[in-house]
């Protein structure tokens, strides 16, 4: 067995080198191979195994449970398909770029975004109160809920008390922080994350007249929201990453250890990176292709922000539901993977193709949008033309003059500062 799982990853790194012995990046971030096997049981195939539960399971759970609800059973049905839609997912889609803590999982979140791909692409071909229907089928407490019942940040802007500041302070503060320090640990480039943070608060004030819950009062757009929650946010962010450039990444196979708190501290960290390398999205030498898909990246980011405002605001759910948290989770899980492949893409020479977990995050993008814009009829009739060009204006300003500023940075002060050091041995 031993011999058959050598020659397997033998294969794989073959298939992962071009002709010329430079492995091909395409294959590093598509299907990357596991470089180091500690518990050979976790990575050996278990085809028929598997299988043979999953049958099993779909057995006892078909033959056993009670049907005498419709709604139970097209709710069980669609949870079988998605079960078995998984197990072939881990046995036939590409690992990404990441295999920690095992290639599986991120096989699965594959599956999960070809499901939510394809579940877009089927509401698309919907008309407004079939979409609603379903989400009302899903969950039927929501016909208690409008979209006027949310929460309105700018009223009385000029009351600015200590009590209105810390009132602010809510869950979604400490969502904005967290999800900026996520950001910053995927793209970790202060300039262009406080681009895209700057740029999303002028895409709030440009849609504002489509999204009441974009009015806010200046303080708590510029100081609550840019400097304190995005910026600390931002900030802890880089530091993570800091912290994991400098680790020291020498991992030593669980049998080797015998100490039952070393197996188990060992086997906590199978959850961390096993690597971890400094990112470079701008040089000096940069083309202008590399430039211009920086800039759509930086684009691309805040369309996918509005995708979630505008769904939740057209088909009318809370900002806690359990759809809008579940569909953040996943959104998040998705952009990890799909970011480092459009990076390597964006950088390497030698990668002549996006990766194909990007391709779909980007046609779930799209389709959110479509979405949107196809059930959102009567709220898109009231759009003020001169927001959404002086929005698109900006954004392509703001966007091409932070990534020409970034590259002037690197060629004229952060070059000369790291050779100094260098130099001098620092």
């Amino acid at each position: 067995m031993n011999q058959n799982l050598s020659s397997k990853l033998e294969k794989r790194l073959s298939l992962a080198r071009s002709s010329d012995g430079i492995a091909d990046s395409f294959y590093t971030i598509n299907e990357r191979p596991v470089d180091d096997i500690s518990l050979e049981f976790f990575y050996k195939p278990h085809t028929i195994t598997l299988l043979a539960v999953s049958i099993a399971a779909v057995i006892y759970s078909a033959f056993i449970r009670n049907e005498q609800s419709i709604e139970d059973n097209i709710w069980a049905g669609f949870c079988c398909v998605i079960f078995f839609f998984l197990i072939v997912s881990v046995l036939a889609f590409p690992n990404g770029p990441f295999t920690r803590p095992h290639p599986a999982l991120w096989r699965m979140v594959f599956g999960l975004s070809v499901l939510y791909l394809m579940a877009l692409v089927f509401l698309l071909f919907q008309n407004y109160k079939t979409v609603r229907a379903l989400l009302l089928w899903i969950d039927p407490s929501l016909k208690d809920f409008h979209i006027d019942m949310e929460k309105e940040y700018g009223v009385n802007c000029s009351d600015i008390t200590v009590d209105r500041v810390l009132g602010h302070l809510d869950v979604f503060a400490w969502g904005h922080f967290l999800g900026w320090m996520f950001k910053a640990i995927l793209v970790r480039h202060m300039g262009i994350l406080w681009a895209i943070s700057v740029m999303w608060e002028i895409t709030e004030i440009a849609f504002a007249h489509l999204l009441p819950n974009f009015i806010e009062c200046w303080w708590d757009a510029l100081i609550l929201d840019v400097i304190i929650c995005n910026g600390a946010g931002i900030w802890v962010g880089l530091k993570i990453c800091k912290y994991l450039e400098m680790r020291e990444y020498k991992w030593v196979s669980i049998r080797d250890i015998h100490s039952t708190s070393g197996k188990i501290k060992r086997a906590v960290l199978q959850f961390t990176p096993g690597s971890w390398t400094h990112v470079r999205w701008l040089d000096p030498t940069c083309t202008y292709m590399r430039f211009f898909a920086l800039c759509q990246m930086v684009i691309f980011w805040q369309v996918s922000e509005l995708n979630t405002f505008f769904l939740k605001h057209i088909f009318e759910m809370p900002p806690s539901h359990p759809l809008v948290v579940g569909r953040l989770i996943l959104i998040g899980v998705i952009v990890a993977p799909s970011v480092r492949q459009y990076y390597s893409y964006v950088t390497d020479t030698q990668c002549k193709r996006v990766g194909t977990q990007c391709w779909v995050y980007g046609a779930i993008m799209v389709m959110e949008a479509i979405l949107c814009i196809k059930n959102g009829k009567e709220l898109f009739e009231q759009t003020q033309a001169i927001n959404i060009f002086f929005w698109l204006l900006v954004q392509l300003l703001v966007s091409i003059m932070c990534v020409y500023g970034c590259v002037v940075w690197h060629r004229y002060f952060q070059g000369p500062y790291l050779a100094i050091r260098n130099r001098l041995g620092i």
